[in-house]
């Protein structure tokens, strides 16, 4: 809670206020000095104007001190501001996307703009801070400088989560508003991914050589493709996510693996909680892997670790989130399949759905996406494949143009 004292000159008018906000006590329970600052009103304010006024002072300088940005707003730059936006966004962010944040401030945003006073920067240096972002060498995986430069999808990243810092300041009263909008600047246009599916056609024969695969296999494979569940969210299944009676699966849990941790449960993304209806056959089949574990579980006795996974490592542990990328690759070498990634299974999951008729609000809440922008992207897929077929079907009506006489013949032989 804060306090306010006025202070007057000696001809009693008013020239300042003491706000103080109490800051409790220390480990030894002494009591802490307490934050201060000093507000001077405009000249020409009226009393009753001063004392509004000073009242927002107080509460913006309460909050301040709460989120730990005690001190004149002015005078905060980007570079002080940016732990409290991590500290905020550490409660909604992925542990992944949450590092990949960090770095990227800490390696992009705060070289170039983290000395200047957040109330300075304007949508001039937003845009420097593009351009220069354009002009940065591309790593390859190796380490090694690319000759090429930063993509523009790769410089519209930094630039969402400068945004996002920038909107968090809004939402903090630091700036009144966000230098960094999209309309202020201009953003170089980044070509939308191609959205990388197998057709009707490769899912179907995947599911036929799935028969020859061992069990747990065939059910990750069929799951990934029936639910549309992210890979993490399908290594966290358990068997007690199933529900025989209405043949659903309930998708409430995420594994995560950090690099040099061990793997790691989360909410999934967008904390979306959903239940996904499956297939009888479907269901038949986790009964069999069910079976199968507890074959496993007797056979090892103390050495296997029941929590109840559906997709294990050989002791019964939770497996390794990374592990389906790599099963998924080796089966379509094996198999002459032409290599996509794992996350293609999903995409085609919300793709053939789209086929089948089911409206898009449907097979948003199916796959669990935050908003219905995300699965509008599917449609994409869809209109390409109306222009395939429209394709088709010229170059066979050309055909049949081309060789008339053989074409009457069909016909005359299909009459008789």
């Amino acid at each position: 809670m804060s306090s306010i004292t006025k202070r007057k000159n000696k001809a009693g008018e008013t020239i300042s206020y003491r706000i103080r906000v109490a800051r409790g006590y220390d480990s030894e329970g002494n009591k802490l000095k307490p934050y201060e600052k000093t507000w001077k009103p405009s000249p020409g304010m009226m009393e009753k104007q001063m004392e509004k006024e000073v009242q927002r002072q107080a509460l913006l300088f309460e909050e301040h001190c709460k989120t730990g940005l005690a001190g004149d707003a002015t005078r905060i730059t980007l570079a002080e501001f940016v732990p409290v936006y991590l500290e905020q966004k550490k409660q909604t962010l992925s542990p992944t996307t949450y590092e990949l944040y960090s770095r990227a401030i800490s390696t992009k945003i705060l070289p170039a703009l983290g000395h200047h006073k957040m109330q300075e920067l304007k949508p001039v240096h937003v845009q420097a801070f593009i351009q220069q972002l354009c002009n940065v060498d591309k790593m390859n995986r190796d380490g090694t400088i690319s000759d090429e430069k930063l993509s523009a999808s790769s410089v519209k990243r930094y630039l969402t989560i400068l945004q996002s810092i920038m909107k968090l300041a809004v939402k903090r009263r630091i700036i009144t508003e966000n230098p960094a909008r999209a309309e202020l600047l201009d953003i170089p246009k980044a070509t939308a991914p191609k959205i990388d599916i197998f057709t009707k056609q490769e899912a179907a024969a995947m599911l036929e050589a799935l028969e020859g695969e061992p069990l747990q296999f065939q059910v990750l494979i069929q799951l990934a493709i029936i639910t549309g569940a992210r890979r993490g969210e399908l290594v966290a299944l358990k068997f007690s996510d199933i529900d025989r009676q209405s043949n659903k699966i309930t998708i409430e849990r995420a594994a995560i693996k950090r690099t040099g941790q061990s793997p790691e449960i989360k909410p999934p993304k967008d904390y979306e909680v959903r239940t996904v209806a499956v297939s009888q056959q479907c269901i038949e089949l986790i009964d069999r892997l069910e079976q199968q574990k507890r074959r496993q579980r007797f056979s090892l006795g103390s050495y296997w670790h029941d929590y109840g996974w559906l997709f294990t490592q050989d002791n019964g542990e939770m497996m390794n989130p990374q592990t389906p990328t790599k099963q998924f690759s080796k089966f379509l070498n094996r198999h002459g399949f032409q290599h996509r990634k794992f996350h293609a299974l999903r995409h085609t999951s919300a793709t053939l759905l789209l086929y089948g008729g089911v409206s898009l609000k449907q097979v948003q809440g199916r796959l669990g996406h935050g908003d219905i922008e995300t699965t509008n992207k599917y449609l994409h897929c869809l209109a390409e494949a109306d222009e395939e077929a429209a394709q088709c079907l010229q170059d066979m009506l050309l055909t049949c143009s081309k060789h008339p006489k053989d074409a009457e013949k069909q016909a005359e032989q299909k009459q008789a």
